[in-house]
């Protein structure tokens, strides 16, 4: 079968005034009509602008490709004017963005954004062009599709905009569809609709196409083939099963390795150590050496190509023949290691409760300002209780928009509660005015969710980590300035880059730099909000045994605020399931993942890709329909019940109690009105 696409030998290089960035360094694959594969690696790997080139989209100056060849039905792309590539973008070649608000026009309809290709490219009426776009909106799930063809993109939720940026990719019907990260930005459950929903389209209308993510769990049952991408070099391209099962080069294996299961419990993730290399000066040899276990001399003075080891199985790797019998190993080992790592990670955690908080409630009020506007009031944490040990990791886990951010804020009095209690070391801190809470403060620290927007970019990384200090009189100057050598040499940083600015530092070490920020007064409670999601998988497992590292050596107490079960299940030790506002499961970790008792908890785990081929799909995945409903008006009794397959009649009038129902490893609270079913 003749290929539809082939890449040789792709070269793709930016001009900037600190020298040239070789972004893409002599890539090569093929991909024949209707397969699927997918482009794996960290951020800057060149996964992204590989693709772009494809479609000419490399913005010029600074961007150029350099040399290669891109053979679409056997037509060289590289050199077409620009005429010429436009009618093959759109028409035969289409893209999913990663983020689905910035690819979207947001001063024009989605129905005007949707019909524009087939007006360009086929000549179509207006009538003709909106009935072909209110079918495709239909096909991908949008509900009232020839109605909301007048809506605009601020006018639906993220899921929706990412359903929308599949239709109009593929209302042209295009051979090859490119998805960019396109799950990147969503929830879980999102992430499980919008997969099966391109694989499906995928299937009926018989294209190929190409997956670009960092996550290697997103497709291990989604595509026939993979490509893995570092430094802007294909190190290790197989199709997938024998990618994951005889795993043959060391990034690869450390990729999946750093990747969190909700079938183990191991004591520690395994990271990537390192960071990824600096493109404006690549290595002279393997550009992974300087992370490699595998490394020999010869990796640091010849890169090895990219070779042929069996059949379709390629790797760039001068001890391929040892990574994968470590592989193969590993694989045969890996269910015993479960159950004796899971045996072994229970940990006891004091008694002393350090943070109880009562029925709080934090509502926000908007519109009723102009005559005839009605008062909308946002419940965005509506009744939540529970109380943190002193010690412990306590995980709050839910879907975008559920109200979890907003606990961790009004906790700490970011924003101010509507009602309740918040008793932090027996004291009842909403009666506290601004001074006193202050001093309360230097006890109760956050790690925010961005790592760059949350630190100050005028001010260097020891100023910005010594600030907490100098706000509470804590120490001299020179005392300060130890400290904060102390606190990057105890996160993993040098403490000559004191003087550094955030932009000069790698999202995994801006991270870092939130997490001494939020040490520097030592604190006793910690809320890390959503601290690993703007991070790649290897990093992300860095951050996460820092964390629980820093837990046990300072005695810190966590509130971990996640969408990622699987990360949660490695640093909690209880966990706290939330649905519009409320806390819908609560118990220990292993009892919430072993025996969920609601179904939106059974729903989050489901979602959850399993980085094993012939797990992924043999496995039958529950996936939610729609999205979480708006907390301006949530559903009448049970808010999961228009979501639930196991709902009643008496589901859709009354709330469910939230109650106790025992578990194996102590309380185990659940509000539902069938849980019964599920012990």
């Amino acid at each position: 079968m003749t290929n539809l696409l082939e890449i040789r030998n792709l070269v793709t290089q930016f001009d900037t005034d600190e020298g040239t960035v070789h972004a893409v360094n002599g890539i090569s694959y093929s991909l024949k009509a209707g397969e699927s594969m997918a482009i794996v690696g960290e951020s800057g790997s060149g996964k992204s602008v590989g693709v772009l080139s494809i479609l000419g989209l490399i913005p010029s100056p600074p961007g150029r490709i350099d040399s290669g060849e891109v053979l679409f039905n056997g037509r060289d792309l590289i050199g077409l004017s620009h005429t010429e590539i436009r009618k093959i973008r759109g028409q035969e070649i289409a893209m999913i963005f990663q983020d689905p608000m910035t690819s979207l026009n947001p001063v024009l309809t989605i129905g005007a954004q949707i019909t524009e290709a087939l007006r360009n490219h086929q000549r179509m009426s207006r009538r003709e062009a909106n009935n072909q776009a209110a079918e495709m909106l239909r096909l991908v799930g949008i509900p009232d599709a020839a109605r909301r063809l007048k809506n605009y993109p601020h006018q639906f939720s993220g899921g929706q905009r990412q359903r929308i940026g599949i239709a109009m990719a593929l209302i042209t019907n295009p051979t090859l569809l490119i998805a960019d990260e396109p799950t990147t930005a969503l929830d879980v459950t999102i992430q499980a609709q919008i997969t099966d929903l391109v694989a499906d389209l995928q299937r009926r209308l018989g294209m190929a196409i190409i997956w670009i993510t960092h996550d290697l769990g997103v497709v291990a049952g989604l595509v026939e083939k993979v490509a893995v991408m570092y430094a802007g070099h294909i190190i290790e391209l197989a199709p997938v099963n024998q990618l994951y099962t005889e795993t043959s080069h060391p990034y690869t294996l450390g990729l999946l390795e750093s990747i969190p299961t909700l079938e183990g419990s191991e004591e520690r993730l395994i990271p990537i150590e390192g960071s990824p290399p600096n493109m404006l000066n690549p290595a002279r040899g393997c550009p992974f050496a300087p992370r490699c276990r595998f490394v020999i001399d010869k990796c640091h003075s010849e890169n090895p190509l990219l070779t042929q080891i069996a059949p379709e199985h390629f790797s760039a790797c001068w001890e391929w023949q040892s990574v994968r019998d470590e592989a193969i190993l590993q694989n045969q080992t890996a269910e015993d290691q479960k159950v004796a790592q899971k045996q072994a990670k229970s940990k006891a955690t004091s008694q002393e409760t350090i943070l109880e908080i009562r029925d709080l409630k934090k509502h926000f009020s908007s519109g009723g300002g102009f005559p005839g506007r009605r008062k909308t009031v946002v419940k965005a944490v509506d009744g939540v209780s529970f109380e943190v040990k002193r010690g412990e990791t306590l995980g709050l886990v839910g879907e975008s928009g559920c109200g979890k951010s907003t606990t961790g804020e009004t906790i700490l009095r970011l924003t101010e509660e509507t009602a309740g209690q918040i008793i932090f070391n027996g004291q009842d801190i909403t009666k506290l005015d601004n001074k006193e809470m202050r001093t309360v403060r230097r006890h109760m620290q956050m790690i925010f969710q961005d790592p760059y927007a949350s630190l100050n970019p005028r001010k260097s990384v020891g100023e910005i980590i010594s600030e907490g200090l100098a706000i509470h009189n804590i120490g001299t100057t020179e005392s300060r300035t130890e400290r904060v050598a102390e606190l990057m040499e105890l996160v993993g940083l040098n403490p000559l880059f004191a003087t550094r600015y955030p932009h000069e530092f790698s999202g995994g070490q801006r991270q870092r730099v939130g997490i001494a920020r939020a040490l520097a007064t030592n604190p006793t409670f910690i809320v890390a909000d959503e601290p690993i999601s703007a991070l790649d998988v290897s990093i992300q497992a860095q951050v996460v045994n820092l964390l629980d590292d820093l837990k046990e050596q300072l005695g810190l107490t966590y509130l971990f605020i996640a969408h990622d079960l699987s990360m949660v299940r490695y640093i909690s030790d209880r966990v706290a399931v939330m649905y519009l506002g409320r806390i819908v499961e609560l118990g220990n970790r292993d009892e919430i993942f072993d025996h969920p008792l609601h179904p939106y908890t059974q729903a989050l785990q489901s979602a959850v890709p399993i980085p094993d081929p012939n797990k992924e799909s043999a496995r039958e995945r529950i996936v939610l329909a729609g999205d979480v409903p708006s907390p301006s008006a949530p559903p009448q009794g049970c808010h999961f019940h228009p979501r639930c397959l196991h709902a009643t009649d008496i589901c859709r009038t009354d709330y469910p109690e939230f109650r106790d129902l025992g578990g194996r490893n102590g309380a185990h609270h659940v509000a539902c009105h069938h849980a019964e079913q599920f012990l």
